[in-house]
Formats: structure tokens, sequence, C-alpha cells
């Protein structure tokens, strides 16, 4: 079966969870996770959960694997947390929860924000993968990687992901 035989069965509308992780972030100034939420309504998708959670590993563990049992959610996007600063846990925390990590969603973020960026790009720890039947996608917290990712990688696949974790 070749790739648009793959495509057609694509989910059109996917339940997404939402998370902010961030130690300076509220929902009223939260313009990255506004804007993923925004963007998955405007395309068939509906948004189960939305929450912000600080940079420390065991809070966003314990978020992450409520969702992860909660069967009415198919898809978890994380915004923040995927620098290099100390800081930065959501990708360690992530990649533990693993069951397959999907690279080239990283390598293929880190390609596109080079060509909009250019070096700063080799700091991104961007990642998306499958826990049990769930998709986890790890973004940037910034406006502008939100955008890109959002706008030329998630849009694009999400209900091919979600299709294919469930086949």
């Amino acid at each position: 079966m070749g790739y648009k035989e793959h495509k057609c069965h694509s989910l059109k509308n996917v339940n997404v969870a939402v998370i902010t992780v961030s130690d300076s972030r509220t929902k009223e100034n939260d313009e990255s996770g506004k804007y993923i939420m925004k963007k998955l309504e405007e395309n068939g998708h509906k948004i189960i959960s939305y929450s912000i959670i600080r940079d420390e590993k065991k809070l966003l563990r314990d978020e992450l694997e409520k969702l992860v049992n909660n069967d009415d959610v198919q898809v978890i996007i994380t915004n923040g947390g995927t620098g290099a600063s100390r800081r930065d846990v959501t990708v360690d925390v992530v990649e533990n929860m693993f069951d397959k990590k999907l690279d080239g969603f990283g390598e293929i973020f880190r390609y596109l924000s080079y060509k909009e960026i250019g070096s700063p790009a080799v700091m991104s720890r961007a990642v998306a993968g499958a826990v049990k039947n769930k998709i986890i996608i790890c973004l940037p917290g910034s406006l502008g990687a939100v955008k890109l990712g959002v706008e030329k990688l998630v849009i694009p696949e999400i209900g091919h992901l979600v299709w294919e974790v469930n086949r």
C-alpha cells in the first residue's frame, strides 16, 4: 500500500490534549497553547484537555500518564521545555515513556526551523512518538516554532499518525 492509500485512512477528527510546559506562562498569556488549540479546532479536531505544567519532571509525567490512560485522548501535544537549558525537561520525560520514537518528526522540524532561523535550530529537541495507542508531539514553546510545527507537520499528519498507531 502506497502513501496515498495510507493517507486516505487518515482520521478527520482527532481528540487532542494540549500541555504548555512553562514556569511563567498562564492561561491568559499562553499564546502558543492558544494557537495550537485554535488551529486544531479550525481543522476539525477537538480539544479534550488543556493544562499548563511547571518545568518539573514529576508534574509533567503525572499529567502525561493521566492523559495516556484517558480513552478520550488520541494525541497529546506539548509546547515548551524542549531546549537545551537545565529547566527544559519535557523531552527527557516524554522519551522515557515512548514505545516508539518517530525520529523523522524532530529531524524535519529542525530542518524546517533551520530554513527559517538558521543555526539556532540545532538547540531544538522537538520530538514525537507513540505511547500505547497515543501520539505525543513535543514542540518548542516559542510562538514561531509552534506555528511552524503545527502548520507544516501536525495539521497535515495528525489524522494519519493516529490511524497508524491504532491499526
